[in-house]
């Protein structure tokens, strides 16, 4: 027995000591350009020092290895950046014509390949984080496991269940005939009516693992109901919303349309507006007052209007809403830029097809963004909102090695962020990367 154990023991301080070699080795990026995500200058000539997860250093010059158990990287040619944060994902889905039916199909198991799936095309599109905003569930494991380094993805940070009223946007059983349901949702499934009941859904939630929460303050496009922009929460259930989870530790992201929806959760203290579609000059005043991050989605707009010119790919009742909310968010949002409010990137990827993520990037600059206040958006200002400034979002020393490149200067042609030929997540390379 004795010897069996000093063999289990030997063996285990051999894996041990693999490990820490492996997340210990030292790699230099040689960078021919570098925009590390929070000054506005392109630096030429540098090279970013890894050790195992996080840079050690950022020096200038191409500074070579002190001994052959360095990893050297060639992205001299290649504008190297950090890796992208899209804050507004859904990445257990993709929607398609079938989606409706889908709901009556596709079990969680289901739901959790595909996700996997989506997870990878979205990290080696450079996105290394994502804030999930509304699942099954399956968007919370999938975290957790690609956290353990199980499945490759980018970090999650996820909401679990979106929050909704009764018959509102997010209410899973909308469109179900009274045969098909065996029970009302309610507060353990993400409906809620009433302070007491959102309370509840929130704490449910947090217990579920939720990183944030998500509530629909206004209807939606893609739910079947005929209403697309009104209210659906009441100013006194976001407050309670806002309030339970800031005491559990979470902040809350609002799907709004409509002005009114958008004004209440804005007052009740969210931190972010999603799509923000009628938004209204007196909105983005109110925005600016409180401190309110707009997440536009303009690709998931662009998406939905385009698909909705598609006989029989949305149902009747959603087709009028698709065509009349979907193209107005570009607008909005360049109404929004230019008066100030506060902007953090997010696309609503699996509204359209994951890995496109960067298409919002040439819509935001399209709309008289610059260039790279839509990159610093995506990278150190979104790391902000996610109170993680001090893990992701820029590149300098003690920050996660989150590294991605393209080979032109996106500044000049944003365009060249569809094609990122180099991608690294916690120091580990995913794509490209010549030594």
């Amino acid at each position: 027995m004795f010897q069996y154990l000093t063999k289990i023991t030997a063996f285990s301080f051999l894996l041990c000591l693999f490990t820490v070699n492996c997340f210990t080795q030292i790699k230099i990026l040689h960078c021919g350009y570098l925009i590390d995500g929070k000054n506005k200058k392109i630096e030429k000539e540098v090279s970013v020092i890894i050790e195992g997860t996080k840079i050690q250093s950022v020096e200038k010059g191409y500074v070579e290895p002190k001994d052959d158990q360095t990893t050297v990287i060639d992205l001299k040619n290649q504008y190297v950046l950090p890796g992208f944060i899209d804050m507004h994902v859904h990445i257990e889905h993709e929607y398609n014509k079938l989606s409706y039916t889908e709901r009556f199909t596709l079990n969680e198991a289901d739901k959790a390949f595909n996700a996997v799936g989506n997870a990878e095309k979205t990290l080696m599109a450079g996105f290394t984080t994502i804030r999930d905003l509304g699942g099954t569930g399956v968007n919370t494991a999938l975290g957790k496991t690609i956290k353990k380094g199980t499945i490759i993805g980018p970090r999650i940070y996820s909401v679990g269940k979106a929050l909704a009223i009764t018959g509102g946007h997010a209410d899973p059983t909308n469109g179900y005939g009274k045969h098909l349901l065996c029970h009302m949702p309610g507060p353990e499934a993400g409906v809620c009516d009433g302070i007491d009941e959102c309370m509840k859904a929130v704490r449910q939630q947090v217990k579920n693992g939720a990183d944030w929460i998500k509530i629909t303050a206004t209807a939606g496009v893609l739910s079947v109901a005929k209403d697309g922009d009104g209210p659906q929460f009441t100013e006194e259930e976001i407050k309670a919303i806002v309030q339970t989870g800031k005491d559990r530790g979470v902040r809350v992201a609002a799907h709004a349309h409509g002005v009114e929806g958008m004004q209440r959760a804005i007052r009740a203290g969210v931190a972010t507006i999603e799509h923000g579609s009628y938004m209204d000059e007196e909105t983005m005043q109110l925005m600016k007052q409180y401190d309110t991050f707009y997440v536009p989605t303009i690709t998931a707009g662009r998406a939905v209007g385009d698909s909705a010119k598609i006989e029989g790919y949305y149902p009747d009742i959603i087709t009028p809403k698709a065509l009349a909310i979907g193209p107005a968010i570009q607008g909005t949002f360049g109404k929004a830029y230019k008066n100030g409010v506060n902007i953090a990137f997010g696309t609503d990827a699996g509204v359209f097809p994951h890995g496109k993520n960067a298409l919002e990037f040439e819509y935001m600059v399209e709309a008289g963004m610059p260039a790279m206040e839509a990159i610093i958006s995506a990278t150190s200002v979104n790391a902000m909102v996610l109170d993680a400034s001090d893990e992701i979002g820029a590149i300098e020393a003690g920050l996660f090695a989150d590294i991605v490149a393209c080979d032109e200067n996106p500044v000049d042609n944003i365009k060249t962020l569809q094609n990122i030929v180099f991608v690294m997540k916690n120091g580990v390379v995913y794509k490209g990367g010549s030594k």
